[in-house]
């Protein structure tokens, strides 16, 4: 029979002359590359990955691939090829004990025209159905073609996908920092397979002086690794909640401080809250109203990229005013040379 010759030595990327170890990196590195757990669905994937296992399961016995190299180096790949006379009566045994393992419809009809009549008596069956993939509980194959090359389900472990929610804090929490408690909902794997949600709760640390938007990771707590793998993590993303007195400005603490018309006028000592508690702050004399003092390092943030809190003065003017207080204005105004409008 007639069949497309298949060079081996090219699907695993090494030249004819490479060394045992040299074919089973190689192996190694493509069989990853194109391993159905970590390309679903992806039918060009898994075809590379049957062609790889074929080339291996041939060239990873020095016994076999002698018998192979004896076809002929100057074969290309792709051509038309039939064994020579009396081939039909060489046999190998492939696999190990229990055969190999179905995965897909088995090897080449190249792979079954040189191996095939005798390949299945390791066990597996026709059409060379006794070497392909298997996983078992140990990991991937004994004898077979992963066993061979040292490979185990751990080479293809990966890291589980990262998380990210929201974590909602006050002023003054993101302001000094420490332990909190939170609780959230996860989905998971049921004990029947199927995903269900469960609740979840963390200590977190929280950095003095975290800012609005900044994310804090917590390693391991994101999705479960795959085959063996590590968890991802999961990353809480800051939202500072609306304070009854501050306003955030990056890393900037804002506050309004009413002051009345005397004090911006002739200066004057006031009690200002901050996130740390009241300070005394003093009032220049002939300060204007929307002015700012800034009273330094009682901002978020940490170090020398600490922010400041910005005291923005609004002069008040009182409403109801009695006679006296109506008395003096005009008094004021009477005597006064300030134009506001010039």
């Amino acid at each position: 029979m007639s069949v497309a010759y298949k060079d081996y030595y090219q699907t695993l990327g090494v030249s004819r002359d490479a060394s045992q170890e040299e074919i089973a990196k190689a192996f190694k590195k493509l069989a990853r590359k194109y391993h159905p757990d970590l390309n679903p669905n992806d039918t060009e994937a898994e075809n590379k990955f049957k062609e790889v296992n074929e080339a291996y399961e041939v060239l990873k016995d020095p016994e076999k691939r002698k018998r192979y190299d004896h076809l002929g180096a100057d074969w290309e790949h792709g051509q038309n090829f039939e064994p020579p006379p009396g081939y039909e009566n060489v046999h190998f045994t492939f696999g190990g004990p229990g055969g190999g393992a179905q995965f897909g419809s088995g090897f080449s009809d190249f792979f079954e025209t040189i191996f095939g009549d005798l390949f299945g008596q390791a066990g597996g069956g026709p059409r060379g159905g006794g070497a392909s993939f298997q996983r078992t509980q140990g990991g991937f194959g004994g004898a077979g073609p992963f066993g061979g090359a040292g490979f185990s389900e751990h080479d293809f472990a990966a890291k589980g996908q990262s998380a990210e929610t929201t974590l909602e804090l006050n002023l003054e929490e993101a302001y000094q920092g420490g332990h909190k408690t939170i609780s959230l909902q996860e989905q998971t794997a049921g004990p029947d397979g199927r995903p269900h949600v469960q609740n979840k709760t963390l200590d977190v640390n929280i950095p003095p002086g975290v800012t609005d938007g900044s994310k804090i990771r917590l390693s391991g707590q994101g999705s479960p690794g795959r085959g063996g793998g590590p968890s991802g993590d999961l990353y809480l993303k800051v939202k500072l909640l609306p304070h009854a007195q501050f306003r955030v400005d990056g890393q900037n603490i804002i506050y309004d401080l009413p002051v009345a018309p005397w004090e911006a006028a002739l200066g004057a000592t006031v009690s200002v809250p901050t996130l740390e508690g009241r300070v005394e702050m003093k009032i220049p004399a002939g300060t204007s109203c929307g002015q700012k003092l800034r009273l330094r390092g009682k901002g978020l943030g940490r170090g020398i990229k600490k922010g400041d809190q910005i005291v923005q003065i609004m002069i008040k003017v009182p409403k109801n005013l009695s006679e006296k207080e109506k008395e003096l204005f005009e008094q004021l105004a009477a005597v006064s040379r300030f134009q506001p409008r010039s």
